[in-house]
């Protein structure tokens, strides 16, 4: 009999005072846009990050689409992005007008390769093309090599927007998720490991790109007593009562990030030992905050294919996911050139997402390696399992 409480892949997780922040918003009549919990939670991130200036907005792809306009990016230009990545990282390249160009991970990390992207560069500036801007993913709650990224593009005036969207709180060399780069980019949809209900943010050290980036979220107004445009802007704006969750969420990020890495640490020692099972490593450059975690198969040892695995949880009505899709192998970008792509590709083949959410329970956990070991046991047997 299959189980009837499900369990989600990374389901949005309440500390308990965002509903405190909530009544505050309410009770000073600012719900929406702008407001005292917006300004305050802004305030927070900063301080969380090490960023001097941070613009809460309503996604983390209006967050990528504002900070690659204001970093340059044009039409007929290039921008160089992870293909290993979700969809919503490169697609505002497209809004701009520029053309994309995918890079390969590094196979020790998963995230974008140094060397490679130094390839990359060299071959587009040989075909006479500027690379305006360079965007790496911090993939799965691991940071990218930012230092060996910078050393490649700081030399040709190239900037660097970090998509940290899956990485608050991690760290890279002792500095928050995202710091390094010209700018970054946060998520805080509800599968995140803090959530807004939907949200994002731009992060940077430049006064003057965060001030017109907060112009252009808010239909890019003049100063005037009428509405006054001389440009086209955007509704990227935040809310304030979804700036109030946040509030409390960021109360709670040390204790997420800490249950994420336990929870990862529980599912090494529980499924570690079987043959063809490997997990996503850890870069010694950083501490991940293991927003999922990530397993990997070796088929031919396990005796069954990721994607058994997820029916098999599945048909006992528990969430999980292949490893993203390497954008170079999406139809839509079918025609756009990838710098390497075996590593990626290998991943997505091999790879497959945990339920990883901070409220799972030791039953949870319990229930998950179960059935794992259970698909691996009865491939072993003589077939594989049929859910």
């Amino acid at each position: 009999m299959v189980n009837s409480d499900r369990i989600y892949l990374s389901p949005p997780h309440m500390g308990g005072a965002e509903l405190d922040y909530v009544h505050r918003a309410f009770e000073s009549n600012f719900i929406a846009p702008l407001g005292p919990q917006l300004a305050e939670f802004e305030a927070g991130f900063s301080r969380l990050t090490g960023f001097a200036h941070c613009l809460a907005l309503s996604s983390g792809t209006a967050a990528i689409h504002l900070g690659l306009r204001l970093l340059g990016v044009g039409p007929g230009d290039v921008v160089i992005a992870s293909t290993l990545t979700f969809i919503g990282s490169v697609t505002p390249a497209t809004f701009l007008g520029a053309d994309l160009h995918f890079v390969d991970s590094d196979a020790a990390i998963w995230t974008m390769d140094p060397a490679l992207l130094a390839r990359a560069v060299a071959e587009i500036e040989a075909r006479g093309r500027r690379v305006a801007a360079v965007i790496p993913t911090d993939i799965y709650g691991q940071c990218s090599d930012y230092d060996s990224l910078l050393a490649v593009c700081q030399p040709r005036g190239i900037p660097l927007l970090i998509d940290a969207a899956e990485a608050v709180g991690a760290t890279y060399k002792d500095r928050h998720a995202g710091l390094g780069g010209d700018a970054a980019v946060y998520s805080f949809n509800g599968n995140k490991i803090i959530t807004t209900g939907g949200g994002g943010l731009l992060a940077s050290h430049d006064k003057a790109l965060i001030d017109e980036a907060r112009r252009l979220s808010q239909q890019a107004r003049d100063p005037a007593p009428h509405y006054e445009h001389s440009t086209i802007g955007y509704n990227y704006r935040m809310s304030n009562v979804a700036a109030a969750i946040g509030l409390g969420q960021l109360d709670m990020l040390a204790t997420f990030v800490a249950r994420r890495r336990g929870i990862f640490d529980w599912y090494v020692e529980a499924l570690g030992h079987l043959p063809g099972v490997s997990f996503m490593p850890e870069a010694a450059s950083g501490r991940a905050n293991r927003w999922l975690t990530v397993m990997l198969l070796d088929e031919a040892a396990f005796g069954a294919a990721p994607e058994d695995v997820r029916l098999a949880l599945e048909a006992e009505n528990i969430e999980s996911r292949p490893v993203w899709k390497p954008m170079h192998m999406q139809p839509v970008f079918r025609d756009v050139p990838c710098t390497g792509g075996a590593v990626s590709e290998d991943l997505f083949r091999r790879g497959l997402c945990l339920p990883s959410g901070t409220a799972m329970t030791k039953a949870d956990l319990a229930r998950i390696a179960r059935i794992v070991a259970g698909v691996a046991a009865t491939a072993h047997k003589g077939g594989r399992r049929t859910p």
